[in-house]
């Protein structure tokens, strides 16, 4: 079952409790009249970031609310999944089922939330011998890691995909952004990293692994993620390799890492891992 995380206790950054939802319970299809989810939405999106939608039902104004299934403007509002429903509150109903909470929690935007992961990898080396692993015979890969601020988990450096922004084009940035620390490097490492990033970044080194909902522990029955996950892999070792790793904006720690199947990381990034693994194979 991939609705799982999107169902744990306490939801991230409060104390807030969802409404227990069985697995037999998650499926929309399943009438459950008893079923109150809590309303949560957290304090700092209540603030009413740029980045974050209006609360439309306090406003008054649900029919002038957010054109949903659509591109509204400069956001996309469209799912991976398709067309998803609207409940009897003209609210997005989360297409993978109940979450035991209602409104946006963390999340910014009313449906899906859309987001980018770029899985940067290199074939781990002793001198210029590839390693193998012992037991499945198969050489090692190694990614960018990075141990989020928020929860202290290990995960891919991604990150929110800005209003009218590319994929492509958040790739690089959240890369840059949470691997090497660009936003504080000087002006002249800067020039170096935008080079570099068009020659690794480049539409030709993207192999997509994924695209659709992440079972991730912010979501609610109003607001879900959904990402992109896109592999850049560094097959001589002689460009994403060589950078220099340094933790910043939402990053605690950055490291390359091993693959494989014992790899415990946010959301559903380890199912991210083992595709990338499949495609070059790989140990897992």
């Amino acid at each position: 079952m991939i609705h799982v995380k999107a169902r744990s206790s306490p939801y991230p950054g409060s104390q807030v409790q969802r409404f227990p939802v069985a697995d037999g319970q998650v499926s929309w299809s399943v009438a459950w009249p008893e079923y109150q989810p809590v309303d949560y939405t957290a304090a700092s999106v209540r603030a009413g970031p740029e980045w974050a939608d209006p609360d439309f039902r306090k406003e008054g104004r649900a029919e002038h609310g957010p054109r949903f299934n659509a591109l509204d403007g400069r956001i996309d509002r469209r799912s991976f999944l398709g067309l998803y429903e609207l409940d009897e509150d003209k609210l997005p109903r989360n297409p993978m089922g109940r979450t035991g909470i209602t409104s946006r929690g963390l999340l910014g935007k009313w449906g899906p939330n859309h987001a980018a992961d770029p899985i940067i990898t290199r074939w781990k080396r002793e001198g210029d011998e590839k390693v193998i692993h012992e037991l499945s015979g198969k050489p090692i890969l190694q990614f960018v890691a990075i141990k989020r601020k928020d929860c202290g988990e290990w995960a891919i450096p991604g990150g929110m995909v800005d209003d009218g922004e590319l994929v492509s084009t958040t790739l690089m940035r959240e890369f840059g952004e949470e691997a090497l620390d660009s936003l504080t490097a000087s002006g002249p490492e800067k020039d170096r990293l935008r080079v570099l990033f068009k020659t690794i970044f480049s539409k030709e080194m993207a192999r997509e692994v994924f695209a659709g909902y992440v079972d991730d522990p912010r979501n609610t029955d109003s607001a879900w993620m959904e990402t992109v996950a896109a592999n850049f892999h560094d097959d001589a070792g002689d460009s994403v390799g060589q950078l220099d790793l340094h933790a910043g904006d939402d990053a605690k720690h950055v490291q390359w890492s091993d693959i494989g199947q014992d790899l415990q990381l946010y959301a559903t990034h380890s199912n991210f891992m083992k595709s990338v693994a499949e495609l070059w194979d790989a140990h897992w």
